[in-house]
């Protein structure tokens, strides 16, 4: 069932969302009163929904009659967005707001459990500028680029099915001490649950990894072409194979001043030089971030933002366990963590091994 979410918008905007959808959704929900109980059949293969969030900002970067459409649905449908999959196709009036206003949506509606593809966010700022790139290596105009994306990612989006292996590979990132970290540690309390999963785990140390430089988008496809990059190094040697056969990855995330790791960050960016010629769509995004005192939806937001929204990596229901701990080892005496980690551990091998 196609859901289309548009609250507040002009009459522009309204038009453009309706050239770019390829059919009628069947409801369509413009205000808050219009979101009532629904009588929809649950297939824990397959969502029972598809929903598009169509959202025009205004010069804030907010949709204030966006907030009680959100709360009524966490009332109405909090059952349905656990096996619904979400789309974004978000509109701004300055060069701002989209990629923040979108990672924060797509946080909270995750929360929920909605899952989302990749790349599921349609993005648009005055004069189409985002797609400057996409027009200079095309040669397409940026309205042409707009509906050819817009039309792919629905498809995609209408024609979803849960990722799923019988022999599922996980790879999983981190930049922590061993002895001391609490990450690392809470990572060791979800990982003994995690059978029937091949995982694959690499430490990037400091030096090991040098970040990107930004090489020009021939030389990148050149290097991505042959599953390599200009600086070559271990990046190439083991990550690069490993991430291109893993049915998803997994960040190990310590909070540092609200933000990932150097380190960390460095093989996101390199990442790239695969992506190129590998798309990500069909491999999870999975996360473990813990805080010393706040902050782990900003982490959270940042991977959303860096490995879904830009990289194309699917994700799946409450795609991250957060947590306060800023001792070293205070971890363990956290409240309820072990609980935590063997339903994280539970959640991720469900997502990993669904439909089988």
């Amino acid at each position: 069932m196609l859901v289309l979410i548009q609250p507040q918008a002009t009459a522009g905007f309204n038009k453009l969302v309706n050239d770019l959808l390829p059919y009628s959704p069947d409801l369509v929900i413009c205000d808050s009163i219009e979101v009532t109980p629904m009588r929809v059949s649950i297939d824990e293969n397959k969502p029972c929904l598809q929903i598009i969030f169509a959202i025009e900002l205004d010069d804030l970067g907010c949709n204030a009659a966006l907030l009680p459409i959100l709360h009524e649905m966490k009332q109405h449908w909090s059952l349905l967005i656990k096996y619904s999959v979400g789309l974004l196709m978000v509109k701004s009036s300055n060069e701002w707001h989209t990629k923040t206003f979108s990672s924060w949506l797509i946080f909270i509606l995750n929360q929920w459990g909605c899952h989302f593809i990749g790349h599921p966010l349609i993005e648009m700022i005055p004069n189409l500028d985002n797609l400057n790139r996409w027009e200079t290596t095309t040669g397409l105009s940026r309205t042409k680029l707009l509906h050819d994306f817009s039309h792919r990612s629905i498809q995609r989006l209408l024609t979803f099915s849960y990722p799923a292996s019988p022999m599922p590979r996980l790879t999983v990132l981190h930049a922590s001490s061993r002895k001391t970290s609490n990450t690392y540690m809470l990572w060791q309390m979800v990982k003994e649950h995690l059978t029937a999963i091949d995982i694959d785990e690499f430490h990037v140390a400091n030096g090991t990894i040098i970040d990107c430089i930004g090489c020009p988008y021939q030389t990148c496809l050149y290097y991505g072409r042959q599953k390599s990059c200009f600086y070559g190094g271990d990046m190439i040697r083991e990550l690069i194979p490993s991430v291109e056969q893993a049915n998803a990855l997994l960040w190990l995330c310590p909070n540092y001043n609200d933000a990932i790791s150097a380190n960390l960050m460095a093989v996101i960016n390199r990442l790239t030089a695969l992506y190129r010629t590998h798309p990500f769509n069909g491999k999870l995004l999975f996360s473990i971030i813990v805080s010393g005192n706040s902050g782990g939806d900003a982490v959270a937001r940042q991977l959303i933002d860096a490995l879904c929204i830009n990289k194309g990596f699917q994700l799946p229901p409450h795609f991250c366990l957060t947590a306060i701990a800023y001792d070293p080892g205070s971890i363990l005496q956290a409240v309820d963590i072990k609980k935590r980690a063997a339903n994280y551990a539970a959640l991720l091998k469900k997502s990993m091994l669904s439909n089988q």
